[in-house]
């Protein structure tokens, strides 16, 4: 079962990364992975929070600090070595089928800390504010899923790797947003 699953998970890697292969998306997913390419709206979220609510703001940027950190401590220090799966654009077996499109890294694949880290801090934010700006909701996913998504097609992610990011993620996010709720209960 194991090895079906990886060969689904391989097939449908080199469906997205190779099959969807086009100009606008070599150009544009490059960037949606790019922290630097974010920034401008990781500062607004700051200034936004400081600006709006004041110590409370604070209190937010510090817990999406926390939620981001135990993304990454869970994701890239306790289930990457534990599991030890090589990324796609390591992986010797499709050397000649994947289109390098960032450069890969040593990192180990299995979850995406970007789509850890991501759908944690999208999935924070949305409990924190969908009853004040129902928006959030799809602009969050979409933007955890979008960055997701550019970690396949550049070639550094399997889709299952994602997916349990993903869904590592959102429960991250749900955690660390009772946390706060529960040391904030009046926002």
């Amino acid at each position: 079962m194991i090895e079906s699953i990886q060969q689904f998970d391989v097939e449908l890697f080199l469906k997205i990364n190779r099959g969807l292969s086009n100009g606008f998306f070599d150009w544009l997913m490059p960037l949606m992975r790019n922290r630097f390419f974010w920034s401008p709206l990781y500062l607004f979220i700051v200034v936004f929070c400081i600006v709006q609510y004041k110590k409370q703001g604070c209190y937010i940027i510090g817990m999406v600090l926390f939620t981001f950190a135990l993304g990454d401590l869970v994701a890239s220090r306790l289930i990457k070595p534990f599991v030890s799966r090589v990324r796609p654009c390591n992986d010797l077996s499709l050397a000649n089928d994947i289109i390098h499109r960032v450069p890969c890294g040593s990192g180990l694949s299995f979850p995406s800390a970007h789509a850890t880290n991501h759908f944690a801090i999208a999935v924070f934010l949305i409990c924190i504010f969908y009853s004040r700006w129902k928006p959030i909701l799809p602009i969050g996913l979409f933007w955890a899923a979008i960055i997701s998504f550019a970690q396949v097609y550049v070639g550094v992610h399997y889709p299952i790797d994602v997916t349990v990011g993903a869904l590592l993620g959102t429960t991250i996010g749900l955690i660390t947003s009772r946390i706060f709720k529960t040391l904030q209960p009046e926002f």
